[in-house]
């Protein structure tokens, strides 16, 4: 199967090839919209600042071709929240695929929240296997709220939607590539879609 990740210049690169390694699958990286369009499956990651990430996107003309994608696409947490209306991060406008809006988590409790936190009220093939309350593990001072998309959600101040899904288009807050078996298993899933 092919997949492939893409490269923006905004993503934790590596530890995703290694976590499609792991399950046998040689994920290439490419920012070129024909070897996008033509994987059969799609990663959307996403590591660092929403403002100058989508700055990445509209420069290399991603910002038009994502939301066209017909493949199974994941975006893995700030992809995702890319794919949001906006996010109060650096005030940006998003992609607009999930109909939601991304905030940010008060003072009230420590920012980011860093390490591993549970999901519930899973509705969706992309966790089968997966048992309510799974830990994975977030890095993450913004969140999407909660909303008709979402199909899990976490609790850390408020609950939260920690993935979502809008027809071929999942999200999930939460790094799959860096949350041990429960996370290779929603890669595997996903592979499956």
């Amino acid at each position: 199967m092919s997949v492939v990740i893409i490269d923006y210049g905004a993503g934790n690169i590596k530890s995703i090839q290694f976590a499609f390694k792991r399950l046998g699958i040689d994920a290439k990286l490419s920012n070129n919209p024909e070897v996008i369009q033509s994987a059969e499956r799609v990663i959307f990651p996403g590591v660092g600042e929403a403002s100058s990430a989508m700055k990445m996107l509209k420069e290399s003309g991603l910002d038009v071709l994502i939301p066209k994608l017909k493949q199974p696409v994941l975006g893995i947490c700030l992809g995702m929240q890319l794919m949001c209306n906006s996010t109060e991060e650096g005030n940006t406008k998003g992609l607009g695929i999930f109909n939601v809006y991304v905030k940010r988590f008060s003072n009230a409790v420590k920012v980011p929240q860093m390490g591993w936190n549970t999901i519930n009220k899973l509705s969706s093939n992309l966790f089968k296997n997966i048992d309510e309350d799974a830990f994975l593990y977030l890095v993450h001072s913004f969140y999407a709220e909660m909303c008709q998309e979402a199909i899990a959600s976490t609790f850390y101040e408020l609950k939260y939607a920690s993935a979502l899904q809008k027809d071929n288009f999942y999200g999930v807050q939460f790094h799959p590539e860096k949350s041990s078996i429960v996370g290779e298993q929603l890669l595997k899933n996903f592979l499956e879609l």
